[in-house]
């Protein structure tokens, strides 16, 4: 698996990236939820970075951080004795950059960072398919795709690697033994 090409648009990397590619009602939520539990049960530290294709607000109007921010002052950070969170405005709208969200990201406790959506961008990524969506491969058109996990016959089979969408330790098994080991030595040095 030729990883290492697939890390070169993102500096700002500092973990192994694998994003998890497909249209909206495939699915990705549900696997990740379903994933996570078992990369952790391994022992890996998870991070996840998830694109949000619509204004998401994390802070609640009425509170005093919305308010504060409401005020002007950005970033804003809410800070509790489990997490935190830190809300930061864009000067004017724009789609997100994947590298560029990464420099905002500590990744020095991480093992892996999954990514849910920027499907467009240079990194490596499994595609989830149902074909009875009726939806399109992505893998044709995209060569980050490294694998396909689907629910269905594949016809033509793909020549990448073909994975089970409702097995998720048959994901487990695929990202322990072979993207790991390749992303690992794709990101050293940096």
């Amino acid at each position: 698996m030729a990883v290492s090409r697939l890390y070169r648009n993102l500096p700002a990397a500092r973990v192994p990236l694998l994003g998890f590619a497909a249209y909206s009602g495939t699915g990705k939520t549900t696997l990740l939820r379903q994933l996570i539990p078992l990369l952790k049960a391994e022992g890996l530290r998870v991070g996840l970075i998830k694109r949000a294709h619509h204004e998401a607000d994390i802070d609640q109007p009425g509170k005093d951080s919305h308010e504060l921010r409401m005020a002007g002052a950005s970033p804003v950070m809410l800070s509790t004795s489990r997490r935190r969170a830190i809300v930061m405005e864009h000067e004017s709208p724009r789609d997100p950059v994947l590298d560029e969200e990464l420099r905002h990201l500590d990744q020095s406790g991480l093992d892996l960072l999954l990514v849910e959506g920027f499907k467009h961008e240079t990194f490596p990524k499994i595609e989830l398919h149902r074909p009875a969506l009726g939806r399109p491969l992505l893998y044709p058109n995209d060569a980050n795709v490294i694998a396909i996990a689907a629910d269905g016959v594949l016809d033509p089979p793909p020549p990448i690697p073909r994975l089970d969408l409702n097995q998720p330790r048959e994901l487990l098994d695929f990202i322990l033994t072979r993207f790991l080991p390749d992303a690992r030595s794709a990101l050293v040095p940096r």
